[in-house]
This record gives structure tokens, C-alpha cells and sequence, in this order.
């Protein structure tokens, strides 16, 4: 790997992880269109730069994890609790996640199973706008009133983004505003929730692949990918909050609905090879 075309996928990595469009699908488009093998370095790599996007959520919410962190240790009542309702909702694709990993890399990371998330996760956004117009964002729950129940509901609709192009802020996000908390609480619960998913994953897949990533791509590659995605996240993020809590996540609907259709005509025209 160049060192260019690790610094692309950092920046892709950091920009779209926590927006509602899949990383996992754009990283997969950008290593095709960048001509890099679909190997299992190749998604080992992927995942391990997440590091860079947790590390910038970590800065951004510092106090909030800080409270979180005294909380496990009986310093803040309230910290307890939201870390406690963060390891519920970590706990459904944890588990699923490391029962079925082989089979959902073996059969999924393709692109035409991302275009079909990007697709559906798109039209449902748009339909749901359509028949449903954004509450203000005033409306609805707060974080502090999140209880262990609706945290593992949106666990469970995290399960849904273990399909590469869903987007796991996507359904967090939504599945935070199903169980009736606040847009803006929803998404910082979102990304909550992304610090320790992202971080066992990484740990997770660093334990598994990491000494045939760092043998195939030196560790310069992956030091570059990090502190791209570190810098692009930390934009990202605090861009996406207040654009979330203005307008709602119209936009990404009709993102990621052409660039499904788009990527579909590549695919099926042969401009762009699935393999």
C-alpha cells in the first residue's frame, strides 16, 4: 500500500464513520476504486484505522466518558448508568458479530451487498421523511432518561449494521429516536455507543489479523490511516450534530440512494469490478 492511498482511506475512514452512510461500504468502494486487493489484511486495515475515529469521539466527549468512567467506580450516579446502558447495547452485535464474523466477510463484503444496504437504508430514510417530518429537536427524551431496556433495543438495531453498507450510526441513530429519546440525545448516544463497538472491533480484528496487516502494509500505512481518520472524524462529528439537529437525515438518504444506483451501474456496465 502507497502511502497516498493510505492517507484516501483514512480520510474516508474518519469522514463518513459516524455519519449515517456506512464507512464499512465507503472503504470497501474506495479500496476497488484505489485497485487494492479485497484480502483479509485489506479489511483488517479498514477496521484498525477506526482507532483514528474513536480517538477523535473520545476528545469531543471527553467529559461525558470521564463521567462515564468515574460512574463505574460509584464517583457518578448518572455516569453509571449511561455506561451501563452503553455495555446493553454493545452487548447484541458483540455477540453476534463474533459468531457469525467469517460468514459475514465471506458473503458480504462485496459491493453489490453494500449497494443493497446503501439502497434500502436510503429509501427508508426518504420514506420515513415523506410520511414522518422530523420533530423539533426539543422534543423527547433526554440521555440522563435512558433505561437499560431501550438501550438494548438500539443494541439490537445495531445487530442490522453487521450488513457492510447499513451504517451503524444509521441504526443506532434511528433506533435512539425509536425508543422515543431526542434527535440530538440519539446521536450522541450513537457515537457513545460507537466508542467501545469501534474499539472491540479493532482490538478484535488487530488480535486476529494484525501481524499479516502490519507484514502486507507496514505500520507507516497504518500510522497514516490513523491520524487521517483522527483529523476527518473530528470535523466530521462536529459538523454532523449541528447539521443533524437542524435539518434531519434527509441528506443522507439521497446520498446514499445515487450512490447505490451509481455504483450499481458501474458494477453492472463492468466499469467497476465486484471482486
Amino acid at each position: 500500500m502507497e502511502w497516498w492511498q493510505a492517507l484516501i482511506l483514512g480520510l474516508v475512514e474518519g469522514l463518513t464513520e459516524f455519519l449515517p452512510v456506512s464507512s464499512t461500504g465507503h472503504l470497501i468502494l474506495t479500496e476497488r476504486l484505489l485497485g487494492l486487493p479485497a484480502s483479509a489484511s485489506a479489511h483488517a486495515f479498514a477496521i484498525c484505522i477506526q482507532a483514528g475515529a474513536v480517538a477523535a469521539v473520545l476528545g469531543l466527549y471527553f467529559r461525558r466518558v470521564r463521567g462515564m468512567a468515574l460512574g463505574m467506580f460509584g464517583g457518578d450516579l448518572k455516569g453509571r448508568r449511561l455506561a451501563l446502558a452503553v455495555l446493553v447495547a454493545f452487548a447484541p452485535a458483540a455477540l453476534v458479530g463474533v459468531a457469525f464474523d467469517d460468514a459475514i466477510e465471506a458473503k458480504l463484503f462485496g459491493l453489490w451487498p453494500v449497494v443493497a444496504a446503501w439502497f434500502v437504508g436510503g429509501a427508508a430514510i426518504l420514506i420515513v421523511a415523506r410520511l414522518r417530518p422530523s420533530r423539533a429537536d426539543g422534543a423527547g427524551l433526554e440521555l440522563d432518561a435512558l433505561s437499560l431496556r431501550m438501550a438494548l433495543l438500539i443494541g439490537l438495531c445495531q445487530c442490522l449494521a453487521l450488513w457492510p453498507g447499513t451504517s451503524r450510526s444509521l441504526a443506532t441513530i434511528v433506533g435512539g429516536v425509536l425508543v422515543g429519546l431526542r434527535l440530538g440525545a440519539a446521536v450522541e448516544f450513537s457515537f457513545l455507543l460507537g466508542l467501545v463497538t469501534l474499539s472491540a472491533a479493532t482490538a478484535y480484528k488487530g488480535l486476529d489479523q494484525g501481524s499479516a496487516m502490519l507484514a502486507e502494509y507496514g505500520p507507516a500505512s497504518l500510522a497514516i490511516g490513523f491520524i487521517t481518520a483522527l483529523v476527518s472524524a473530528w470535523i466530521s462529528v462536529r459538523w454532523m450534530v449541528g447539521y443533524l439537529e437542524r435539518r434531519g437525515l434527509e441528506l443522507f438518504g439521497y446520498w446514499r440512494v445515487v450512490l447505490a444506483l451509481a455504483v450499481a451501474f458501474a458494477l453492472w456496465s463492468g466499469r467497476l469490478s465486484s471482486a
